[in-house]
């Protein structure tokens, strides 16, 4: 079964993909300090670590969205701003996203916690061009808690393995297959927001793609 159809704005023009298969790869930390940083901010909201690292997580390709609202049951999510690849007949396409995930779950069960959630992606995307300068390309989230917008996520490509080798280590994608390549740490420990926003950017370009969405929370009953 197919996914949506994801339209994106590229310097080239627009590209549609259609989405056959959605991956997110976990544990992608190249820095051993900033990896077992990140277990720990997991562990301190009891999520146990992972069997081996990178770990890769199959999620329904439906999940993957590019919308500015996101409904999600309670108040146990949060998002995760990351590189995502995009394979399509042309290539690899870069963009910015959230691997929005249901805590609560992740401390049972991760790989069904990245299934409870949708995949937010940026409507627009650079073609890949394979180098050490994509080291320099940064990553930032901002979340709005309680009202306030704070500064959630700040860090580089170096802190992530570098994205053409997660690919490998998956075994290639097909066109239409979208991976979610990891992320980098929380400022202040991971907890639910109103609303997220994430900046992937070339600070020696000023080149950027961003994104943000709203997160609508639905009652829990019993």
């Amino acid at each position: 079964m197919s996914g949506r159809v994801l339209s994106f704005t590229t310097p080239a023009g627009a590209v549609s993909v259609r989405v056959r298969d959605c991956v997110v790869a976990g544990w992608t930390g190249r820095d051993k300090a900033a990896l077992d940083h990140h277990i720990e901010e997991l562990a301190a909201i009891g999520v146990p670590g992972p069997s081996k690292v990178p770990l890769y997580y199959r999620v329904a390709a439906a999940q993957v969205v590019q919308s500015d609202t996101v409904q999600v049951l309670g108040r146990d999510s949060s998002g995760e701003v990351e590189p995502v690849l995009i394979a399509t007949d042309d290539g690899l396409l870069l963009t910015v996203g959230s691997d929005h995930t249901d805590r609560k779950v992740e401390s049972y069960s991760i790989a069904v916690s990245k299934q409870m959630c949708p995949k937010v992606l940026a409507t627009a995307a650079w073609p890949v061009e394979p180098g050490p300068w994509m080291d320099r390309l940064t990553l930032e989230s901002r979340a709005t808690i309680g009202g306030r917008e704070v500064v959630y996520q700040t860090g580089t490509f170096a802190m992530i393995r570098p994205l053409l080798e997660l690919v490998e280590g998956y075994g290639g994608l097909k066109p239409g297959t979208v991976m979610l390549c990891g992320t980098v740490p929380v400022s202040g420990g991971i907890r639910h927001a109103d609303r997220f926003a994430m900046r992937l950017s070339d600070p020696e370009s000023g080149a950027a793609v961003e994104h943000a969405y709203s997160i609508e929370t639905l009652p829990e009953v019993s």
